[in-house]
């Protein structure tokens, strides 16, 4: 079994930061992808910013030069370092993780939610 474990979130004001991290565990063999998503109450999930294996990164306009996406394939973890956040940013973050298993088996894992909330 695979299991992605969040930690990081809470209040802040805005301007202020927040790090977000997810850890992975279980029977990995490797993990391709990693990423952050976010829910807004009302709207659709979306992604916030991604990395690959090697370090590529790809980020959502709205995050652009604000947050930064990192990781530590040793730990297999990821983390999400979020600074001057807005209002906007409000919403429960998702960690993601492409994860091929040790029985071969490759799939889409989630982390179980963590509140980030931005509000003076």
């Amino acid at each position: 079994q695979v299991q992605l474990v969040e930690s990081g979130g809470g209040l802040v004001q805005p301007g202020g930061s927040l790090r977000l991290s997810c850890t992975a565990s279980g029977r990995i063999f490797s993990i391709n992808d990693m990423g952050w998503y976010r829910q807004a109450p009302g709207k659709q999930r979306e992604l916030v910013a991604a990395i690959s294996s090697k370090g590529n990164t790809n980020y959502a306009d709205s995050v652009k030069g604000r947050f930064t996406i990192s990781r530590d394939n040793a730990k297999n973890t990821v983390t999400l370092q979020m600074n001057s956040l807005k209002p906007e940013d409000t919403a429960v973050y998702y960690c993601n993780a492409a994860i091929i298993t040790n029985w071969g088996r490759r799939g889409e894992y989630w982390g179980q939610g963590t509140q980030v909330t931005v509000s003076s």
